[in-house]
């Protein structure tokens, strides 16, 4: 059940950061419905995906210069024939164009923005789930019987290091039994090569 929450429905990270990531996105949404309302479905589409790999991109800029590169380059493009999106001819001179364009662009921004802020808690998070799989991947391993490969590999080792077999009882146990075996049996041959040196 506790692996079906969210990033957001977990105790450990403070609601608020969820909610301001849902809000952030919501408001770039938001303002992108009210944009460009002239454009075909595609076109808006094409043109804000075009917009906010741009801002993500260029996270040096300000809005301005990032309105301004983007201005420049489309219209160099046109200049030698080869426009990212034809559709903007019309447009590229249209202060509403402009302003809504501007307005995308700042909100985009505020979302990277914040996205860049919330970075250590999501590495924190990740963390978090990557040591949970682990807890819970051993808890299954502790009460399934070991396998048959390493029943085996686990006979080999005491045999060849004349160690006494004891009863294994789990997947865990038998993983953790091998592991020290071998863990234990390097560091010597280890420390024994270090002395012929």
């Amino acid at each position: 059940m506790g692996d079906s929450l969210s990033f957001c429905e977990r105790e450990e990270f403070p609601i608020e950061h969820c909610e301001i990531e849902k809000f952030g996105r919501g408001l770039m949404y938001q303002i992108k419905n009210q944009i460009y309302l002239d454009m075909t479905k595609t076109q808006k589409s094409a043109l804000c995906n075009f917009l906010r790999a741009l801002v993500k991109k260029s996270q040096d800029l300000s809005v301005d210069d990032i309105l301004d590169k983007f201005l420049e380059d489309e219209k160099y493009y046109f200049e030698i024939n080869n426009p990212h999106f034809e559709f903007l001819k019309d447009y590229l001179e249209s202060n509403k164009f402009l302003e809504e364009t501007y307005l995308y662009i700042k909100e985009c921004r505020k979302y990277y923005d914040y996205k860049k802020s919330q970075a250590p808690i999501i590495q924190a998070q990740k963390e978090y789930e990557k040591k949970k799989r682990a807890f819970l991947r051993e808890v299954k391993m502790s009460k399934e019987a070991p396998t048959k490969k390493q029943l085996y590999y686990y006979d080999r080792l005491c045999k060849k290091y004349n160690i006494e077999k004891k009863e294994l009882t789990s997947k865990l146990e038998a993983r953790n039994e091998i592991d020290r075996i071998l863990n234990e049996h390097t560091r010597d041959f280890e420390n024994f090569d270090g002395l012929r040196n």
